[in-house]
């Protein structure tokens, strides 16, 4: 009962003939160094086999516009549709794995599969992050960090999608030094 989760898009698929989107909230950061992150499927989705056969695939990330596709990739299978095209998504080939980018994504994280651990009803894809893309349009220029409320990133819980609020603090605010 761990939520909100982000609510992305897997993109996958070593040629166009076979790139599939599938939609994904059990995803996360689980190492720093190495920069690793996972992603839990089902063995039945249609992506699965693809993941499995190129070990690559990548995380991207979605906004409130994309909502809508988000939502109908997560219930339509590959196998019947071409979900970049029913979708209107752009798949460009990612720079460093097998698999495409979605280009109206505001950040693209290209994974490289280390492991496929079987956990029940879900399979754990551990990736090893290799590159990571992001839009200048989402990018704060003095920082270079992504900007979350121009993002406006999309996240799930409890079987519904949500934007995120508003910022109520930084890590280490409560301890943080006054100046005077």
């Amino acid at each position: 009962m761990i939520y909100p989760l982000p609510a992305v898009l897997v993109s996958c698929g070593a040629a166009p003939d076979e790139y599939n989107l599938l939609t994904v909230a059990w995803t996360g950061t689980i190492c720093s160094e190495p920069p690793m992150c996972y992603v839990s499927i089902r063995r039945e989705r249609h992506s699965y086999d693809i993941i499995r056969r190129n070990m690559a695939f990548v995380i991207n990330l979605t906004t409130e516009e994309l909502a809508r596709a988000t939502d109908w990739c997560g219930v339509r299978s590959g196998r019947q549709y071409d979900k970049f095209k029913e979708m209107g998504l752009t798949p460009v080939p990612a720079r460093l794995v097998q698999a495409p980018i979605v280009d109206e994504a505001p950040v693209n994280i290209e994974c490289r599969v280390r492991e496929i651990i079987s956990l029940g009803s879900h399979d754990m894809f551990l990736a090893e992050v290799v590159n990571v893309q992001a839009d200048d349009r989402y990018l704060d220029p003095e920082s270079g960090k992504l900007d979350l409320a121009a993002a406006r990133p999309l996240v799930y819980d409890h079987g519904k999608y949500y934007s995120l609020g508003q910022e109520i603090g930084k890590f280490g605010w409560t301890v943080e030094k006054k100046n005077k």
